[in-house]
């Protein structure tokens, strides 16, 4: 016992002594506060400043791995009584954007005031030195001269790898607050995987060009700035680290601004600050709530304000993640619960192929150029040079893909052949440095001349866009117009002899030097598609080789880096739909030369553009009014809907999303490769019950959200494009629902908008039967607005199937009527039999001499009508 005594005192000796030399090493050591779930642990420590966070380590496939990103735990408030410090002085940044450029320039001048650079008022930086735990929730608290801070932070029970955090301020002094969320973690600015603001910038490295990484969202800006929430996609500033743990911080639904509060535009109001480094330069997402200078952000002495978040850290890459957030927090994944819709989208095209050859509506014209009679339609809006006097059309692939399908004599006759010749002389004919390239989008009546959008230069993926995607889907319905091959093949050498010899082109050439224009900016553009089209018309394996050549050099400097370009000029070409292009682009490629990189990074830029659809706020069935018109919130909802263009200079700053959703077909053929949902969602969010922006009469919908319900407005051509991406949603979701059994040869890309393709040049089938597409009138007649149909005939087995569809999460029970003297070479009044064929092929026999019936559609389902007649 003596002995035991002894070895004891020694043990007390001993640890006493340890103490004395290490106290610091004992004492980190001692358990302070922590958060734990069994998917997240969080440790704190209490230092002599306040409690640090000191330990982050997620369960990664059975084992704990801790943040490589070192824990912090630091907590900012903005605060600054002086207004002075609001006011919006835009910072100095070169020359940019140049006089010309006056849509960009108020947008850009905001941009860079103090607010949005993240300098303006005093940044009160601190750590909290209270703490209790109450049941499953950690509270800290801090109080200074200004203000009394209090954070409770706890688990979300349904997503354990969500951390919800709510923080709450009381004003000690008068002034404006803006509330931080903590600084969890250091992320090592040399080494992550990808961090994004979506929809604003995005990338796997800091860029400090700071006008190509702030204003092009070509990487991430080296400086703390800090965005608004009118062009953040999906609300989750996060980053992914080199461990691809990727961490972001969401805040609470209802937190971001509302674009139409209740009877009027509100898209520019501003609650939400969002940044990937935070107000101190470290990499670090970071939201800020309310924003100094804005709305609640001003408090008097004792007032409060309370702001909710969520930080997710997940063993997830960054796409994951921000599925999460759109999906899970702001239910985007539920979005097609509330829609209703008023009338098909079938019904909107045959409304709209009235629309086109309406003298009196269309806005179409004719004129003299070269001695060739060209026609195009009347075009309102900005042109360089223009006297309101511009033509342009825009989707040469809908126009003959109509004019087939549909049979219309005035189609056929009163437009084709004049937008044929306007074709014709958009080509360089002189043999200069321009020989063969495009002279430019738009035709000038006035001065008899084609120019561009924004100035006077060419731009090699203008021969892609406006020779060679249109060229090479005219030629799909006429392959033997000797003329147009020509001209597709004196354009594929132009763009040939344009690229540099790693596979690149130049933005854009000047009109009279030849020099080289906009050097500041590479053209992250897929220019190398309309050498792809070269190939598959005229059948030359060089053009085959420089288009491959082309795509791996975007792959490598566009779609790995996070870095595009855009194809409209009067945002001296922000990044836009060009990278949905793309897409495409890679996807065709593949089909051709079957390498596995081309669908990869396909892939992955379908994801990256995936930020630019709107997945907030969330839809809801509030009232509220548009022009004296009841609404609700779900019928005029952005969410769903993509940009024109986002970021810091695109026009959904003002403007607001686009309806014009040519991405939709495009993203149910990546559901159909990819089997993710969000594809899926995003796509029919964007299609279905989108009345609220239809002008009723013609079928158009208006081009920016803004605008509501006001048809073509300035831009009648849209029609076309509309008519385009409707047919090409349509057909991708009768292959899709049909798993593949039901599919039709797809066309080229169209310029300018977007992916979508054109349809009818071939013949497709119908499971076995071989049938070519037809578009006819008043066929088939439903009592339901979500009955969607698409025709195909077999002439010679005298054999029409109609392919119904039901767009709506509910069953379709509903009665069509059909009328079989609208089938082309049909005889007689009747239908002489007509059955339903299933997926499995197995056919059920309709009444002979049947024109209605009854039809039952599953949610999201199809079904096959065969006629014979």
């Amino acid at each position: 016992m003596a002995g035991n005594n002894f070895w004891l005192s020694q043990t007390i000796k001993s640890l006493a002594w340890l103490i004395f030399l290490f106290p610091f090493t004992i004492y980190a050591q001692s358990k302070g506060p922590s958060l734990s779930n069994g998917m997240l642990n969080l440790e704190w420590k209490n230092s002599a400043d306040g409690y640090h966070l000191n330990k982050i380590s997620i369960l990664n496939k059975g084992s704990w791995v801790d943040l490589s990103a070192k824990p912090s735990g630091a907590f900012s408030v903005l605060y600054t009584a002086d207004t002075l410090s609001l006011v919006e002085k835009p910072a100095k940044t070169s020359n940019f954007p140049e006089p010309e450029y006056r849509y960009i320039i108020p947008i850009w001048k905001q941009a860079t005031s103090s607010i949005q650079m993240n300098t303006a008022g005093k940044a009160i930086n601190f750590y909290p030195d209270k703490k209790k735990e109450v049941n499953k929730e950690l509270i800290f608290q801090k109080e200074l001269d200004q203000f009394l801070l209090t954070s409770s932070w706890q688990f979300d029970d349904r997503y354990p790898n969500d951390i919800k955090v709510t923080m709450k301020l009381k004003a000690k002094q008068a002034g404006y607050y803006s509330i931080a969320s903590p600084e969890l973690a250091l992320f090592d600015k040399n080494n992550f995987k990808w961090a994004t603001v979506p929809g604003v910038f995005q990338g796997n490295q800091l860029n400090a060009n700071f006008v190509n990484a702030y204003a092009y969202g070509q990487g991430i800006p080296d400086i703390p700035v800090m965005v608004r929430e009118r062009t953040a996609s999906t609300l989750s500033p996060l980053v992914q680290s080199s461990q691809n743990i990727t961490l972001a911080v969401i805040p609470e639904p209802g937190t971001g601004r509302d674009p139409w509060l209740f009877d009027k535009k509100t898209q520019g109001n501003w609650n939400i600050g969002l940044s990937v480094l935070n107000r101190k330069g470290n990499l670090m997402p970071t939201i800020y709530h309310p924003v100094l200078g804005q709305e609640k952000s001003f408090l008097a002495k004792n007032d409060s304000l309370t702001f909710s978040f969520r930080y997710t850290i997940k063993t997830d890459d960054w796409y994951g993640v921000m599925k999460h957030a759109a999906n899970d927090v702001y239910r985007f994944k539920d979005v097609l619960k509330l829609k209703k819709t008023a009338s098909s989208l079938t019904d909107r095209v045959f409304r709209m192929a009235n629309y086109i050859v309406d003298d009196s509506l269309s806005m179409w014209k004719l004129a003299q150029y070269k001695n060739l009679e060209i026609g195009a339609q009347s075009y309102l809006g900005g042109v360089y040079g223009s006297e309101k006097d511009a033509m342009k059309n825009s989707d040469y692939g809908a126009m003959w893909m109509l004019a087939r399908l549909t049979n219309n004599k005035k189609l056929i006759d009163t437009r084709l052949p004049y937008a044929r010749n306007f074709k014709i002389v958009q080509q360089h004919s002189d043999k200069d440095f321009f020989y063969g390239a495009s002279e430019g989008q738009y035709f000038l009546q006035n001065s008899k001349k084609f120019t561009e959008e924004w100035g006077p230069y060419t731009e090699p993926i203008g021969s892609t866009y406006y020779l060679m995607m249109d060229l090479g889907n005219m030629l799909l319905f006429d392959a033997k117009d000797l003329k147009l091959r020509a001209d597709l093949k004196l354009g594929a050498e132009k763009l040939l002899s344009w690229m540099k010899p790693d596979g690149s082109w130049e933005v854009a050439y000047d009109n009279k030097t030849d020099e080289a224009r906009f050097k500041d900016i590479l053209d992250l553009r897929p220019t190398f598609y309309g050498l792809f089209v070269a190939y598959k018309i005229l059948g030359d394996k060089k053009y085959l080789d420089a288009a491959k050549k082309g795509a791996d050099w975007y792959i490598e400097n566009a779609i790995n880096k996070g870095a595009f370009l855009g194809v409209c000029g009067d945002t001296r070409f922000a990044p836009d739909f060009a990278t949905a292009q793309s897409v495409q682009a890679l996807l065709d490629l593949y089909d051709v030369v079957k390498d596995v990189k081309y669908k990869n990074a396909a892939i992955a830029a379908a994801k990256i553009y995936t930020a630019s659809i709107y997945t907030h706020p969330i839809p809801t069935t509030q009232e509220k009014w548009v022009s004296g018109v009841k609404r609700e919130d779900w019928e005029i909802s952005q969410a769903g809907l993509s940009f024109e263009h986002g970021g810091i200079l695109g026009s959904a700053n003002h403007h607001g999303p686009i309806l014009l959703a040519s991405h939709a077909g495009m993203f149910t053929r990546m559901f159909s490769l990819t089997k993710d949902s969000l594809f899926l969602t995003m796509s029919r969010a964007a299609a279905w019950g989108r009345d609220a922006f239809v002008d009723q009469k013609t079928g158009v919908a208006s081009y920016y959200w803004d605008a509501m319900n006001k048809g073509a407005g300035p831009f009648p051509h849209h029609a076309w494009w509309q008519i385009g991406w409707i047919t090409d949603y349509l057909m991708s979701e009768v292959e899709l629902r049909s798993q593949g059994k039901i599919s039709f040869p797809r066309g080229f890309i169209t310029p300018k908008v977007g992916p979508h393709q054109s349809y009818g040049f071939a013949p497709g089938k119908v499971y076995t039967t071989p049938a070519s597409l037809m578009l006819i009138d008043g066929l088939l007649k439903s009592d339901s607005p979500y009955l969607e149909y698409v025709t195909a005939i077999n002439a010679g087995q005298k054999k029409c199937f109609l392919i119904v569809m039901n767009n709506s999460v509910n069953k379709l029970s509903t009665k069509v009527q059909i009328d079989a003297e609208k089938i082309p070479g049909a005889s007689g009044k009747s239908i002489k039999s007509a059955s339903f064929i299933g997926l499995d092929g197995k056919k059920a026999t309709i009444a002979t001499g049947v024109k209605s019936l009854n039809v039952e559609v599953a949610p999201y389902g199809l079904k096959v009508i065969e006629v014979f007649y």
